[in-house]
């Protein structure tokens, strides 16, 4: 009999910690269920619909997101360089390619929390209508605590990075729109000691 009540808490305890284990690992997960990625960057184009996941509906109320509607916009986020390595905010690295057509796109860094980044009380970020632009449409931004020519983000401090890129106005975000397009790379331009 008691080894039946044991047997019986064991299974129990097995079934609340592997459930329990698997919601936190889904909530935590930058891939995963509704997960669009493309390169680098994922994004969760159902997020602020209705046809919202359970999951991304918890990722909502418990980091307090205010997510884009479907016809507002997409964020992707970047927590990896194009070479899969985390990012780091005493790194810096460079931000280079296109985006897909948008009215307008911002780029800013946020911690690993999604909480944003900024410096001297400005925010770390740049936009779409502010940046330089190569012959070819294409841009380059610089990301680091060091100063670099041309368009440049400063991070302070220690600690992980996410890169978040929201496209405003997009034709990507309709049904038909979820299909290849490209966006920018992440490359590591070196790291302090």
């Amino acid at each position: 009999m008691i080894q039946r009540i044991i047997f019986f808490l064991i299974v129990i305890a097995i079934a609340i910690g592997g459930g329990t284990a698997s919601v936190w690992y889904v909530l935590v997960a930058k891939e995963g269920i509704a997960a669009l990625t493309v390169g680098g960057w994922t994004a969760y184009p159902t997020m602020g619909t209705p046809n919202a996941d359970p999951y991304s509906k918890a990722r909502i109320a418990r980091d307090g997101l205010l997510p884009l509607g479907r016809a507002e916009g997409l964020a992707f986020i970047a927590d990896r360089d194009s070479a899969g390595n985390g990012l780091s905010r005493n790194c810096d690295y460079r931000v280079e390619g296109v985006t897909p057509t948008a009215r307008f796109w911002t780029l800013a860094a946020a911690d690993d929390r999604l909480e944003p980044l900024g410096h001297a009380g400005r925010p770390s970020a740049v936009h779409s209508q502010q940046i330089l632009r190569r012959p070819d449409n294409s841009f380059a931004v610089a990301v680091g605590p060091h100063a670099a020519p041309g368009n440049w983000m400063r991070i302070d401090g220690d600690g992980p990075l996410s890169l978040v890129l929201t496209l405003y106005d997009t034709p990507i975000t309709g049904a038909s729109g979820l299909e290849v397009f490209e966006l920018p790379q992440v490359l590591k331009a070196g790291c302090d000691a």
